[in-house]
């Protein structure tokens, strides 16, 4: 089975991370607005801006708690594709 990691822009141009078995699937349930509670609901229309595959339900569940810690700019440099710009950004105070 393949589980996927996803970033999902908000309407406010927040970000929110997930995972799931089915990202057309789970991505069309943050779109209608499936579950009332959660916090794309009023955040809507989202787009998808990442997402990539896993074979392993357990690694997904961490990679996906991983980038739930980053700030918005490492966020950013993973959605354009920037990973040499990763690791600068994991330093604490730079510039």
């Amino acid at each position: 089975m393949t589980y996927f990691v996803y970033i999902l822009e908000c309407a406010d141009n927040s970000f929110y991370t997930g995972v799931t078995s089915n990202v057309s699937h789970r991505f069309m349930e943050h779109q209608d607005g499936k579950h009332p509670n959660s916090y794309t609901y009023k955040r809507r229309p989202v787009k998808l801006k990442f997402h990539c595959e896993f074979t392993s339900p357990e690694i997904a569940i961490k990679f996906e708690k991983k980038i739930k810690k980053w700030s918005r700019s490492k966020k950013v440099a993973l959605i354009n594709g920037e990973f040499d710009e990763l690791k600068n950004l994991s330093k604490k105070g730079f510039l």
